[in-house]
């Protein structure tokens, strides 16, 4: 069972009589990128480290599972990641048994940063009772298929409004979409260089003994709220600015984005993504 934790950018997945809670984008040391222009912000950990330990004492799962981008920076780690990472690891393990994290475009080198007993997982995902998580930035393995909902990070998704004095309001959103299978099954086994025969189904059926079942994708929120997000709701981007909608498997066109239900955190139904590009 999938529950999305209103008003938290996390969900909890109870399965095999076991609970996971899943987070996604910590982005552990943002604030060091400000401090190199000049803006002193203190560091933030220690209140996403609030913020985490409220819910895990809550909802007191065996797992907390982490969707990727632990840290900021993307390749190497800045000293006061060095300080704040490995602590607020070990403070976490004083509220849950089990930590994994799905490796984000952020977490190079995240290795030594990391105590001993926290288990790292390939970008290509993992599976949790019939829930396929991966970060976003590459594609996931055809295994996670074999689920009917998939939840991936990256993102960051907010929708912004303007009103006619030019007032800016901005929203951190999950979205929900439609997964078009046999197209996401046939490109999946492409990226793994299997040959699709006779159909994608088929193959998927030859090759890892199960039928595709995704039918949906959630994407996530960032847990970082201090970060913003991207506009998902924003007109087409100008040439050379990033696209509004990044990774693989949304780019693809085997996600129906423009029918995706958008949801305010709290639960608050939006409507489509197309209606809202419209206001």
């Amino acid at each position: 069972m999938l529950r999305l934790l209103r008003p938290h950018p996390a969900a909890l997945i109870e399965a095999e009589g076991a609970k996971t809670l899943v987070i996604a984008d910590p982005h552990l040391g943002w604030e060091l990128t400000l401090y190199e222009k000049g803006i002193h912000v203190p560091s933030q950990t220690s209140k996403l480290l609030q913020k985490l330990t409220t819910l895990l004492s809550k909802y007191k799962p065996d797992t907390l599972l982490i969707l990727g981008d632990v840290k900021y920076t993307v390749v190497t780690a800045e000293p006061g990641e060095w300080r704040d990472i490995p602590e607020f690891f070990i403070q976490l393990k004083n509220y849950v048994k089990n930590i994994a994290i799905v490796r984000g475009n952020h977490d190079a080198n995240l290795e030594p940063l990391l105590p001993e007993g926290i288990r790292l997982l390939p970008a290509t995902g993992t599976i949790v009772g019939d829930v396929g998580l991966f970060h976003g930035h590459k594609w996931p393995s055809p295994m996670l298929l074999k689920c009917k909902t998939l939840i991936m990070g990256h993102l960051h998704p907010v929708v912004v409004f303007r009103d006619p004095s030019g007032l800016k309001i901005t929203r951190q959103v999950w979205v929900k979409a439609k997964c078009h299978t046999g197209q996401l099954a046939t490109l999946l086994l492409q990226k793994s260089n299997i040959k699709v025969e006779d159909s994608a189904e088929a193959t998927i059926k030859k090759h890892y003994n199960f039928a595709p079942r995704t039918t949906q994708i959630f994407l996530m929120p960032s847990f970082n709220d201090f970060l913003g997000g991207r506009p998902i709701n924003e007109a087409a981007q100008k040439e050379g600015q990033a696209p509004s909608m990044i990774g693989p498997v949304l780019r693809s066109k085997t996600v129906d984005l423009d029918n995706a239900e958008i949801y305010l955190l709290d639960g608050t139904y939006l409507g489509t993504l197309n209606q809202l590009k419209q206001l």
